[in-house]
C-alpha cells in the first residue's frame, strides 16, 4: 500500500511536481482531502530539492516571492536554520511552555498508541500513520496537540514516536513543530477543537461529543492545568508496526556493520560518490568515469533512530537504483574502507553531518534561501532576514544557480497530466 501512494522513483516526483496547481494549493491546503502535494518523502531523502521543486513550479506559473507554497518551503529551510544553530538543544525545550518540563509524562499511553482514545479524530490519525507512513500537517498538529495538552506527554516523547512512524520523518521538521504546538518553540500553543477538524476533516474524522468538542476559552484553561484529561478508550486498538534499528533481512539485503559487502580493493584509487538516505537525488554530472557509487546506511544513527520497514524499503529501493553496492556500518568501518579510495565525494546533510563530514568533501545541498548567519528565534524573523532586497522570486539564490546552471537532458521530462492522480502533500 505504502509503495502505491509513494513509489521510490525520481518519475514520482517529477509527476507530483507537475500536478501542482498554486492556486488551489493556497485555497485548500489546510484541508485533509485539499490539492497539496504529497513530496514531503522526497524532499526530507533529497531525490529532489526544495529549490528545484518551487523551480519547477514557477516554470509553469510564475509565483509571487509571498505565495503560501514559498512559504511553506521556506518552513523546511527555516527549521534546518534553528537545527543548524542549536544542534542537540532542538530535542530539549528551546523554553519554558505552559508548564514546566516535569508537569509532563514521558511515556505515551497505550490507547494512543493503538489508536483507540475514543477521539475519532486522533484515532483515525493514528490508523493514517501507521497504514501510510504518512500525516497531513494539520492532522499533525491536532495529533500533536491532544497528546501534549490534554493528556500530559511530554512533546519529546511524542515527536520520537510520530518520527519513527513517518516515511518523511526529518529531525528538525518533526521535533520544532512539536515544540511549535506545545508552546516551547513558540509564543503560545497550538489549541484545536471538534469544530476545526469539522471544519478541514472529511467526516469520519469528526468527533462531536467527545473531549475535543468544547471552546478554545475551554480549551486553553485545560492546557494550563497540570491533570491530563481522563482517557476513554473505545474500541479494538490497531498494532504499530515494528521499528526497526538496521535494514531488515527481507525484502532488504544489506549485511550488518560486521560484513561490508565492498572491500578497501574494491575502491582503492577509484573516485567515489557516497550515496546516503537523506541525498537519493541524481548523482551529478561532473563524476569522473569509473567512479564507484556506494550506498551507506549509519549504523550510530539507526542505533538511536528506528524506522519502519515501509522507510527501510522507500529508501533502499531507490538507494539501489543510485548506486553499485549499499553498506550498513559505523563510521570507523566507513573510514577504513574508502581510506584507500583517491576521493569521496558526498552531499551535505545534518541527520549523519559529523560522519560525512569524517570521510569525504562534503558538497552543499540545494536550498532556496541565502544562509541566515545570525540564529533567528521566529519564522517571521528568519523569513526576513532570508528575503532581505529580494523582489521576484529569481532573486533567490538557490532559483538563480539553476537558471545560471547548464542545462540538463535529464531534466527535459514531460508528464501526462491527465495521467496523474490529484495529489496531497
Amino acid at each position: 500500500m505504502p509503495d502505491a501512494i509513494f513509489p521510490p522513483t525520481l518519475v514520482a516526483a517529477r509527476e507530483r511536481i507537475a500536478a501542482i496547481d498554486p492556486a488551489a494549493y493556497a485555497r485548500s491546503r489546510n484541508m485533509l482531502e485539499g490539492a497539496v502535494s504529497r513530496l514531503s518523502p522526497y524532499l526530507t531523502h533529497g531525490v529532489v530539492s526544495t529549490a528545484r521543486v518551487l523551480a519547477d513550479v514557477d516554470a509553469r506559473h510564475r509565483l509571487a516571492i509571498d505565495h503560501k507554497l514559498v512559504f511553506e518551503l521556506g518552513w523546511r529551510e527555516y527549521f534546518r536554520h534553528v537545527w543548524q544553530h542549536r544542534g542537540e538543544g532542538i530535542f530539549e525545550s528551546l523554553h519554558e511552555g505552559l508548564l514546566p518540563d516535569d508537569a509532563y509524562a514521558r511515556e505515551l499511553p497505550q490507547d494512543i498508541r493503538e489508536g483507540r482514545t475514543g477521539v475519532p479524530a486522533i484515532d483515525a490519525a493514528v490508523r493514517s500513520l501507521y497504514a501510510t507512513g504518512y500525516l497531513h500537517n494539520h492532522a499533525r498538529l491536532w495529533l500533536a496537540s491532544y497528546i501534549v495538552h490534554l493528556r500530559k506527554v511530554h512533546w519529546r516523547c511524542g515527536a520520537d514516536w510520530l518520527y519513527g512512524h513517518l516515511i518523511d520523518g526529518d529531525l528538525a521538521s518533526n521535533h520544532l513543530s512539536w515544540q511549535w504546538v506545545a508552546g516551547t518553540g513558540s509564543s503560545k500553543p497550538y489549541l484545536f477543537n471538534a469544530e476545526n477538524v469539522a471544519r478541514f476533516a472529511p467526516a469520519h474524522w469528526h468527533s462531536p461529543g467527545s473531549v475535543i468538542d468544547i471552546s478554545y476559552e475551554a480549551l486553553d484553561l485545560l492546557a494550563q492545568r497540570a491533570a491530563p484529561v481522563p482517557a476513554q478508550p473505545a474500541g479494538e486498538g490497531v498494532e504499530a508496526p515494528a521499528l526497526l534499528r538496521a535494514p531488515p533481512a527481507a525484502p532488504l539485503s544489506t549485511p550488518g556493520p560486521s560484513q561490508p559487502v565492498v572491500k578497501p580493493e574494491d575502491v582503492r584509487g577509484r573516485d567515489v560518490w557516497l550515496v546516503h538516505p537523506w541525498a537519493l537525488g541524481e548523482p551529478p554530472r561532473d563524476l569522473p568515469a569509473n567512479t564507484f557509487r556506494l550506498g551507506f546506511y549509519s549504523a550510530e544513527f539507526h542505533s538511536r533512530w528506528a524506522w519502519t520497514e515501509t522507510r527501510w524499503a522507500f529508501v533502499d529501493q531507490r538507494m539501489r537504483t543510485l548506486t553499485d553496492t549499499c553498506l550498513h556500518a559505523d563510521t570507523a568501518t566507513l573510514a577504513g574502507l574508502l581510506g584507500a579510495a583517491r576521493s569521496v565525494r558526498t552531499v551535505a546533510d545534518p541527520h549523519i553531518g559529523t560522519v560525512l563530514h569524517a570521510v569525504a568533501e562534503v558538497r552543499p545541498a540545494e536550498r532556496i534561501f541565502a544562509d541566515v548567519t545570525r540564529p533567528c528565534e521566529s519564522f517571521s524573523r528568519w523569513w526576513k532576514e532570508a528575503t532581505r532586497g529580494v523582489r521576484n522570486l529569481h532573486d533567490l539564490p538557490g532559483l538563480a544557480a539553476i537558471a545560471a546552471a547548464p542545462a540538463d537532458p535529464s531534466d527535459d521530462f514531460e508528464v501526462n497530466t491527465s495521467q496523474v492522480q490529484e495529489t496531497q502533500e
